[in-house]
């Protein structure tokens, strides 16, 4: 119980700066902390199983507008670049006490996304956020070795792409 509120604290402070875009803020270079969640599909997810691929973890929720509006370019870039090395993974901040999984499982259907989806605990928010405000989306751009090479707070159409593409000289 302690935990859920604690989430719905955190999902609370996201509404400061939503709608803020920027590049990276000092993270490059930083290991991306593992975590070890499970997805909506049943499955166990940790980040470390993707080493070797290009991750994109994307922190949002079904009731954050701009967080909706990057699904499409995040489903794309799964389909497009995932033979190229590029894994899409999304952690919901929806609390659970307010959105159930079934909502969330029906609002996945609705909109095709097409990568694993999971939803945040405590630890992985401390770890990607600290004690600073959250704000979402928030997209960690992970190298293949594991290291955050971008940090990219709200949705700016292109950015994800820009940013795989200046990195990692994918096309």
């Amino acid at each position: 119980m302690r935990e859920m509120r604690l989430i719905a604290f955190l999902v609370l402070s996201l509404l400061i700066g939503v709608f803020y875009s920027c590049g990276n803020d000092g993270q490059a270079g930083q290991k991306a902390p593992d975590f070890k969640l499970s997805a909506l599909d049943g499955k166990t997810i940790t980040l470390s199983q993707f080493r070797g691929r290009i991750v994109i973890l994307d922190f949002w929720a079904t009731w954050c507008p701009p967080c909706r509006m990057s699904i499409p370019e995040l489903v794309d870039i799964q389909k497009r670049y995932w033979k190229k090395g590029v894994v899409v993974l999304g952690i919901s901040l929806d609390d659970p006490g307010m959105v159930s999984t079934d909502y969330i499982r029906a609002f996945i259907n609705k909109h095709k996304i097409n990568y694993p989806i999971m939803r945040a605990d405590r630890q992985v928010l401390i770890n990607y956020f600290g004690i600073s405000n959250i704000s979402i989306p928030t997209m960690f751009i992970i190298s293949r070795k594991g290291e955050i090479v971008s940090k990219l707070v709200g949705f700016r159409p292109g950015a994800i792409e820009e940013n795989i593409k200046r990195y990692f000289n994918l096309k």
